[in-house]
């Protein structure tokens, strides 16, 4: 006897994302260009089989289609509004990730963005473009870095956490490295 494993398909699922006064979006094909108080970013979405568009008299609402998706095709729909909102939340606001190093057996120098754990060698860790990376005044053996698009800066902070991870060790004893502490916006939000 013959089994179907034919999965069903939604005919439609959309969303909408709701822009701020202050920022201005724009949509070239699939690419979607955010313009804000902080800076602009843009984004590539030519990958994703979706259609955008923007709806008001004002342009100011961002309208996702998806036509006849299964389960992992409609996901994408809210992936895309989230991707959104990140980038309207990094031009109006920003993004803070601090890091703390945390040593008890490798003595850990933090220098204006090149840490030197003194087990072997120095490492440097190049920051992505557009994050700025600066050393605490406040606290004693803290970085932090800012920026408008969190996927640089969160990129940035995993690349010093791991150039910082201790080798050929066991890892539940020797936690020595530099950890996220803090994430946060670099502005408050005025609510």
């Amino acid at each position: 006897f013959a089994v179907s494993t034919a999965r069903m398909k939604t005919i439609l699922s959309n969303q909408t994302v709701d822009t701020p006064e202050n920022i201005d979006i724009t949509l070239k094909g699939r690419t979607v260009i955010v313009k804000g108080p902080r800076g602009t970013l843009r984004r590539d979405f030519n990958h994703i089989n979706v259609e955008l568009s923007l709806l008001g008299k004002k342009k100011k609402r961002l309208w996702v289609d998806k036509w006849w998706g299964n389960r992992k095709e409609l996901a994408t729909v809210r992936t895309i509004c989230s991707h959104v909102q990140n980038m309207i939340k990094g031009v109006t606001l920003g993004f803070r990730y601090k890091m703390r190093s945390v040593y008890a057996h490798f003595p850990i120098k933090s220098l204006s963005g090149r840490m030197g754990l003194f087990e072997k060698y120095i490492r440097r860790v190049r920051m992505r473009p557009g994050v700025a990376c600066s050393v605490s005044q406040a606290q004693k053996d803290e970085l932090i870095l800012e920026g408008n698009d969190i996927e640089l800066v969160s990129n940035s902070v995993a690349l010093i956490q791991q150039a910082t991870t201790i080798k050929n060790k066991d890892i539940r004893k020797f936690l020595d490295g530099i950890y996220v502490s803090e994430k946060g916006s670099v502005q408050q939000a005025d609510e």
